[in-house]
C-alpha cells in the first residue's frame, strides 16, 4: 500500500528527540530528503509522551503524517497517539537499538529512512498493550527491567549497542529466579524464571530476537519464560536469544496468544520497548492492525 498523490504535497509533524543517542547531530540531509519529496516539514521538539501525544492530537486536522525522529523509547511515548489519532507514521532511527526499525527492515541512516517515507509503502501492523501503556517490540518483567535500571542515559549515549552488554554482565552476577504466574488461553502455569518477555515485534533490546517467526503484523503475541536457575546457564542462551530460537530450550517456555496476565508474589516493574512504565500484575492484549508505519515495500521476486 502507497500512500504518494501525484503532484501533492504532504504535511509532517516531525517529533524530535535530541536527547537520542543520534538526535543531537545534524539531520539536515535527511530533511532535505523529505523536502525533495513532497514533503512538507514542521519539526517539534518534545520530551515526554504526554508532550509528543498532545502535538500530534493538536495538529492531527492539518497533518498527513506524523515522522517521529528517536529510538524506541520516544516510539513509545508517541504511540497512544498515533493509535487515536490514525495518521500514518514516518521513522528516523536515531536512538541506541532502533528495533523496531530493524524489524520493519528499515535503512539503518536516517537519509536511507527518509527515502522510504518519501516512497510512501505503507504497512499496517499490530500495537501491545500492558496494563493500557502500548509498546511496538516487547513487553518484559524480570531481567530485561532491571537491565533498563541499570542503563543509564550516560551509558546509552557513549556506548551504545554496547552498553547493554556492559550493563547487562553487572547485572547477571546479582540475578536471582523469581515466582510469576501465567494465565493464558485458559490456563494459568506456576513458575520459577529470570524474565518473561511478551513480544509484538521481532527485535528488542538492542540486537535480541523474540522470536524469528514473529511479524508485527501477525496478529499474535509471542511469549517466552526463561526458566532457569543459575546465571551461567543463561550465557548459554545467549545465541539463542540473539537469534530467536529458544523452543528448542528444556527450561525456556515458549507459546504464542492473543492474550496473557502475569502475576508475582512480589510487585515487580514491566519494561516496554526499553522505559520502565508499569508494575505487575500486567494484562498484555493485542490490538491488530492499529498503525500504518513508513517501511519498504516487500521485495518482488
Amino acid at each position: 500500500m502507497t500512500e504518494n498523490d501525484q503532484g501533492a504535497r504532504r504535511r509532517a509533524l516531525l517529533l524530535l528527540n535530541r536527547k537520542a543517542r543520534g538526535g543531537g547531530g545534524p539531520i539536515q540531509a535527511a530533511l532535505d530528503t523529505l523536502a525533495a519529496g513532497g514533503i512538507d516539514v514542521e519539526e517539534h521538539d518534545c520530551d515526554g509522551a504526554a508532550a509528543m501525544g498532545s502535538a500530534i492530537r493538536e495538529r492531527v486536522r492539518d497533518l498527513d503524517l506524523v515522522i517521529v525522529g528517536g529510538g524506541d523509547g520516544t516510539l513509545n511515548c508517541t504511540a497512544g497517539a498515533i493509535v487515536e489519532t490514525g495518521l500514518p507514521m514516518g521513522i528516523l532511527p536515531l536512538g541506541t537499538a532502533n528495533d523496531l526499525a530493524r524489524t520493519l527492515g528499515l535503512p539503518p541512516d536516517p537519509v536511507g529512512a527518509a527515502r522510504a517515507i518519501v516512497a510512501g509503502h505503507l504497512r499496517t501492523i499490530d500495537v501491545g498493550q500492558v496494563n493500557g501503556r502500548h509498546f511496538y517490540n516487547v513487553a518484559s518483567v524480570g531481567f530485561s527491567a532491571e537491565l533498563t535500571r541499570e542503563l543509564t542515559h550516560e551509558l546509552k549515549r557513549r556506548w551504545g549497542v554496547l552498553g547493554y552488554a556492559m550493563a547487562s554482565v553487572r547485572l547477571l552476577l546479582r540475578m536471582r529466579p523469581f515466582t510469576a504466574f501465567i494465565e493464558h488461553d485458559g490456563t494459568i502455569q506456576k513458575v520459577k524464571t529470570v524474565q518473561i518477555a511478551v513480544g509484538n515485534g521481532r527485535h528488542y533490546g538492542g540486537g535480541l530476537t523474540v522470536d524469528e517467526a514473529a511479524e508485527p503484523d501477525d496478529g499474535l503475541l509471542h511469549v517466552y519464560s526463561l526458566e532457569v536457575d543459575h546465571w551461567w546457564r543463561l550465557l548459554r542462551l545467549a545465541p539463542s536469544l540473539k537469534r530467536g530460537t529458544l523452543s528448542s530450550w528444556r527450561d525456556v517456555r515458549v507459546f504464542t496468544t492473543a492474550a496473557v496476565t502475569i502475576r508475582t508474589r512480589r510487585t515487580r516493574s514491566v519494561n516496554t520497548d526499553g522505559e520502565l512504565t508499569g508494575a505487575t500484575p500486567a494484562v498484555f492484549t493485542l490490538i491488530p492492525a492499529a498503525v500504518r508505519v513508513f517501511a519498504p515495500a516487500p521485495a518482488q521476486s
